[in-house]
């Protein structure tokens, strides 16, 4: 089999069930998806596996959530069959709050970095923020599930939150954004 189709020279592509433009909304929606577990996998190889194993065992799975998503978005069938599961959903809030009771308590924004990882997971938490933004315009006009809505929504909190444990983990100290107020309460 070829990778090259010839099928989308003319600016078109295959959604399950019809044919496209490739700037559609869900085009644009599952493409940014997809970016975003790209950038996961450039996350997952600079975890050290000593300090964040969970870590990467769970992001290893968020990415076969992804893959699992972005056939969802990418879905038009008459009577669609998604693979998005609330239990995703469900899963990534326990972890949350593992690492949100693990890292120290913080009460304002902190500046995304620290370690290679933990910088690559605030990277990947603002193109999460981007795919959600693409999602949600895709159900102004579309029908989508809304477990897809709350799972993007879900897994920049995720991203978030992991990055910090990672810092923590790593022996790197938050850098708090200079304001003069709480945010967290």
């Amino acid at each position: 089999m070829k990778i090259y189709t010839k099928k989308g020279d003319k600016g078109s592509t295959h959604l399950i069930g019809r044919r496209v433009e490739k700037n559609h909304l869900r085009v644009e929606a599952y493409g940014t998806v997809d970016e975003l577990n790209s950038f996961i996998g450039r996350a997952i190889a600079n975890l050290s596996q000593k300090t964040c194993s969970d870590v990467i065992k769970e992001l290893t799975e968020i990415q076969h959530q992804l893959f699992d998503l972005g056939a969802d978005l990418a879905n038009v069938m008459e009577s669609p069959s998604y693979k998005t599961k609330e239990i995703y959903i469900d899963t990534m809030e326990k972890a949350i709050d593992t690492y949100w009771a693990e890292a120290p308590e913080i009460k304002t924004f902190v500046l995304p970095g620290g370690s290679v990882g933990a910088s690559d997971l605030h990277i990947c938490r603002t193109v999460a923020r981007r795919a959600e933004r693409r999602v949600f315009a895709c159900a102004k006009e579309e029908s989508i599930p809304d477990e897809i809505i709350k799972y993007i929504n879900r897994l920049s909190d995720y991203l978030f939150a992991a990055a910090r444990v990672v810092n923590f983990r790593d022996g790197n100290t938050d850098i708090f954004y200079r304001s003069n107020h709480d945010v967290f309460k």
